[in-house]
């Protein structure tokens, strides 16, 4: 609870580099950490809805402190999934896919999101009462609202006093069969610590609305390319691909290169392997470095990508060492 002792450690939280804000489940939390609620310029309780790629999370916006490993997150909006308090989920939401709204639906207590931004909406949502975002709830219904940038879901990192400029995360390599299991480190800051230097890692700007890069790959370019990792694969544009449902098949593990190209113009050359995704899922594996699926013109780089590599996200309008943010290293 804001500026008390009352605390609850919440595990099994998913990180994402896609996504801005910290969304944790109801059922998760305990009846003593009553979070006050967010309340918009109509002075009734707020309610958000989070479009993800695989479904939608809906909830309250309320207040809290979010301490992470020895950092604070004073008075940040955060988002409570499924919480009793706010009505049920609006059509404008329901319809933006798969709800995910228990722990088995999200495989999680709940979303991290250190992605490049400081608020998940920003300005748009501050003067646009935009549908699925952000809802004024009264008399047992939600309807589109607007709320101010300070009062949005906000990415934690951001609201730390210090190391708030973005996150470096760092995973081992995994073997082409996969593994069971990794151990990896997420630090704070960009350039602010001993432990979170740039080296030599290369630095690709993002749109400053989207945090986009581009991605060229087999003679095409994607201009609304990311680095994602709440995506538990890569996903991209390839028809030459056997698929076995949302995932490819090939019949022999394939390799292959694209590029990655800031708003800079500096560009990084990137190999990836692609395996069989049945084969893949029946090691009985968890983490696998090349779990891949078709997309539609758009490269999200997930979660194999981060495996072997130091990847950096830096937060927009944040400085660091090599500019400003939103941008990528690695």
């Amino acid at each position: 609870m804001p500026g008390t002792t009352t605390c609850q450690t919440i595990d099994n939280i998913q990180v994402d580099t896609g996504s801005q804000g910290l969304r944790i489940l109801a059922s998760a939390l305990t009846p003593a950490l009553a979070l006050p609620a967010v309340t918009g310029t109509s002075g009734a309780p707020t309610a958000s809805c989070t479009v993800f790629g695989s479904g939608y999370t809906w909830g309250s916006v309320r207040t809290a402190d979010v301490h992470l490993a020895g950092e604070v997150a004073a008075s940040t909006s955060i988002q409570i999934i499924a919480d009793p308090a706010v009505p049920a989920v609006p059509a404008s939401c329901s319809n933006s896919g798969l709800p995910m709204l228990t722990a088995t639906a999200l495989r999680s207590n709940g979303i991290l999101g250190v992605g490049p931004f400081t608020a998940d909406c920003g300005s748009g949502c501050a003067t646009t009462a935009l549908p699925r975002w952000y809802y004024s709830c009264t008399s047992g219904a939600c309807v589109s609202a607007t709320l101010p940038v300070a009062q949005q879901v906000t990415n934690p990192i951001s609201n730390f006093a210090t190391d708030n400029n973005g996150v470096l995360i760092e995973l081992p390599a995994v073997a082409d069969t996969g593994a069971s299991s990794v151990s990896g480190t997420m630090t704070f800051g960009i350039g602010s610590q001993s432990n979170n230097q740039l080296e030599s890692a290369q630095v690709l700007p993002g749109n400053g609305v989207t945090g986009f890069v581009k991605t060229m790959f087999q003679g095409s370019t994607y201009a609304t390319s990311f680095i994602d990792s709440g995506s538990n694969g890569l996903f991209f544009p390839l028809t030459s691909m056997p698929g076995c449902g949302v995932w490819f098949c090939p019949t022999a593990p394939q390799s292959l290169t694209a590029s990655i190209t800031g708003t800079n113009a500096a560009t990084t050359s990137v190999t990836f392997a692609v395996g069989n995704g049945l084969s893949l899922f029946a090691t009985g594996n968890n983490a696998l470095s090349n779990l891949a699926g078709p997309a539609n013109g758009y490269f999200d780089w997930g979660l194999p990508f981060f495996y072997g590599r130091r990847v950096f996200t830096a937060i927009e309008a944040q400085v660091t060492p090599e500019g400003q943010g939103p941008y990528y290293a690695f």
